[in-house]
C-alpha cells in the first residue's frame, strides 16, 4: 500500500473539530455586532484565552505539527466562524512569525509569549512592514534604524501603516532600514518591547471589511531600543551588510522571510470565508422556492454551486502543499506560496460574490452575512502582497527571468 494520503489524522481532526465548535458557538453569533461597532472584541479575545486558544502553547503546538496542516486547518476554521475576530484574535501571529523568521532562539523564548500574555492579563503583538510609500515594494521601507554603540541602543524613527494591532499592541515588531543603499538587503527587524516611550498609534482606519480587526498607523519617534532588541543580533546583521556590500548574492530580506511563512496560512484564511459563504448559499439555494420548486434544480444556480464547490477545494489543495513544504523546508521555487494566497483570495471574493447573487436581494442586505463575508474577502486580495505582487512573484520563480 501506498503512505500517501490526504487523510487527517486524529489530532488534526480533533482539533479542527474544537475549533469549529468555538467558532461556531462563540464567534458567529457575535460577528455581526463587532462588524457594526468596529472595535475589537476584547470579550471574545479573552473567552479564547481562557479555554487556551489565545496562547503561545496553542500556537506553538499548532506549528509543530510535522505535517505542516494544523495552522491551516485553525485558520480556516476560525475564519467560518468570521475573518474580523479572527484577526483579533490571531492578529498577534503575525509578529510572532516575523520574530521565529529573524529571531534567535533566545529572543523566541523571550518575546513571543509576551505578544498573548496570561488569560488574566491578554496581550498583543504587531508586525509593522508596511509604510505609506512603502506597501508591495518593501525594498523602499523609508523607517530607520541606526546604532548608538556608546549606549547599545537603536534609535527608529518612523511611520508605519495599515498595522493589524498598530498602537495597542504590547509588543510591536518593526522592520526598518539600516543601510538604506542596500534597499531590501540592508533592512532589520526589531522588537519594541510595551511601554517604549516615542511609539504612538496614528491614526485608526475604517475599513470596508474584518472591521473587528483593529488597523491603524504606528508612528516611531525617536524610539530607542536595547541593542538585544534587534532580532538576529548584531554580528549575524553586520555579516549580511557585508556581503551585500561586497556584493554577494543573499535571498534574505527581513521582511520577506515573514511574508513567506504566512502566506499560505492567509490563504487558509479565505478559504473559510469561501467556505461559510459556498455553505449559506447551498442551503438557501434548497430551501428558497421559486416557480413551483427549490431554486437549486436550476441548472443557473446548480452550476455556480458546484464551481464554488471545485473552487474552494483546488484552493485548500494549493494552500495545504505550500504549507506542507514551508514546513518540510522545501523551497517555493514555482513561487508555491504565492499561488496558494492568490488562488484562495480570489476564490473567496469570486465565491462570495456568487452567494450574493444566488440570495438575491437578501444578499445585498446586512440581514443576512453573506455581504459581510464579501467584504472581508476583499482585503485577501490585498494585504500580505496583492494579486498582482503574487503573480509577479510566480511569474519570476518559473521564468528566472527579473519580470518588472
Amino acid at each position: 500500500m501506498s503512505d500517501f494520503s490526504l487523510e487527517l489524522n486524529e489530532d488534526q481532526t480533533q482539533i479542527q473539530k474544537w475549533v469549529h465548535d468555538f467558532a461556531e458557538d462563540v464567534i458567529r453569533p457575535a460577528a455581526h455586532e463587532w462588524d457594526e461597532r468596529e472595535e475589537t472584541p476584547w470579550p471574545i479575545i479573552e473567552e479564547a484565552a481562557t479555554i487556551g486558544l489565545y496562547s503561545w502553547e496553542f500556537c506553538a503546538n499548532g506549528f509543530a505539527d510535522p505535517t505542516g496542516l494544523t495552522w491551516p486547518l485553525i485558520s480556516e476554521e476560525m475564519c467560518w466562524g468570521d475573518a474580523g475576530i479572527t484577526l483579533a484574535i490571531f492578529g498577534s501571529t503575525l509578529a510572532v512569525s516575523g520574530l521565529v523568521a529573524n529571531g534567535t532562539a533566545e529572543q523566541v523564548a523571550e518575546w513571543v509569549p509576551q505578544c498573548f500574555g496570561t488569560p488574566e492579563k491578554i496581550q498583543l503583538g504587531a508586525f509593522c512592514v508596511t509604510e505609506p510609500d512603502a506597501g508591495s515594494d518593501v525594498s523602499s521601507l523609508r523607517t530607520r534604524a541606526v546604532y548608538d554603540e556608546a549606549r547599545d541602543e537603536w534609535v527608529l524613527n518612523g511611520t508605519k501603516t495599515w498595522i493589524t494591532n498598530g498602537g495597542i499592541a504590547d509588543v510591536h515588531v518593526v522592520v526598518a532600514s539600516v543601510e538604506p543603499e542596500l534597499r531590501g538587503r540592508g533592512q532589520a527587524s526589531f522588537v519594541v518591547p510595551p511601554g517604549t516611550i516615542g511609539l504612538r498609534m496614528g491614526q485608526k482606519f475604517k475599513k470596508h471589511g474584518i472591521r473587528a480587526s483593529h488597523t491603524a498607523d504606528v508612528v516611531l519617534d525617536d524610539v530607542r531600543v536595547p541593542g538585544r532588541c534587534l532580532l538576529g543580533g548584531k554580528d549575524k546583521l553586520d555579516e549580511r551588510i557585508a556581503r551585500a556590500k561586497s556584493g554577494e548574492s543573499s535571498r534574505h530580506q527581513a521582511a520577506m522571510a515573514t511574508f513567506e511563512a504566512t502566506r499560505p496560512l492567509v490563504g487558509a484564511q479565505a478559504i473559510g470565508i469561501a467556505r461559510a459563504a459556498y455553505e449559506f448559499a447551498l442551503d438557501y439555494a434548497k430551501e428558497r422556492v421559486q416557480f413551483g420548486r427549490p431554486i437549486v434544480e436550476n441548472q443557473a444556480i446548480a452550476f455556480k454551486l458546484a464551481d464554488m464547490k471545485t473552487e474552494i477545494d483546488a484552493s485548500r489543495l494549493l494552500v495545504w502543499r505550500a504549507a506542507w513544504m514551508a514546513h518540510s523546508g522545501k523551497p517555493f521555487e514555482n513561487g508555491e506560496g504565492s499561488m496558494s494566497k492568490l488562488k484562495a483570495g480570489e476564490t473567496a471574493v469570486r465565491v462570495t460574490e456568487e452567494a450574493i447573487q444566488i440570495l438575491g436581494g437578501y444578499g445585498y442586505v446586512r440581514d443576512y452575512p453573506v455581504e459581510r463575508w464579501h467584504r472581508d474577502a476583499k482585503i485577501y486580495t490585498i494585504f500580505e502582497g496583492t494579486s498582482e505582487i503574487q503573480r509577479l512573484v510566480i511569474a519570476r520563480a518559473i521564468s528566472g527571468l527579473h519580470i518588472r
